[in-house]
């Protein structure tokens, strides 16, 4: 993989990251219910964690990364997921939410398998297992706060 092809992808990981933070911090901005609150805020915590971790990574020398180049990346194939935004209805914005969290543990996996340096491969096997806790908090909370809320429409201040 050419060190551009690399800097390109993690641009866009963290593009993607930017996307999730501000989904999240501005629904926990703006539910009412405590739990919902105090959900979407540490999620808007992780991704700036995320964030935070994949800038450190373009800090580096992005050309002594290494890949191997026999292989087929696929990184970037995914089928495009509408934009999160505050104004969905909030489930949607969760199952939407769930869907841009495999794309990206997906993603961060494939790197891994991809990387021929321990550490580089460590890092994207982190950053993979961070974002499968994420996913799997959102499949864990949206059945049960869907079902507790079904009915009422005052979910915002």
């Amino acid at each position: 993989m050419k060190p551009d092809d690399a800097k390109k992808i993690i641009s866009t990981a963290i593009e993607r990251e930017v996307e999730a933070y501000t989904f999240y911090r501005t629904i926990s901005d703006k539910v009412k219910d405590p739990a919902l609150k105090k959900l979407f805020g540490e999620l808007a915590g992780e991704e700036k964690q995320h964030r935070e971790f994949l800038q450190g990574m373009l800090t580096k020398d992005v050309a002594k990364m290494s890949f191997d180049a026999k292989k087929d990346y696929k990184v970037v194939n995914a089928m495009p997921s509408p934009p999160l935004s505050a104004d969905m209805k909030p489930l949607d914005g969760l199952v939407v939410s769930i869907k841009k969290e495999l794309e990206a543990m997906q993603m961060y996996s494939q790197l891994a398998g991809l990387s021929t340096d321990t550490e580089q491969k460590f890092l994207f096997t982190q950053l993979q297992t961070w974002k499968a806790g994420t996913r799997q908090d959102l499949k864990i909370s949206t059945p049960t706060w869907h079902s507790q809320r079904s009915g009422r429409t005052e979910l915002y201040q």
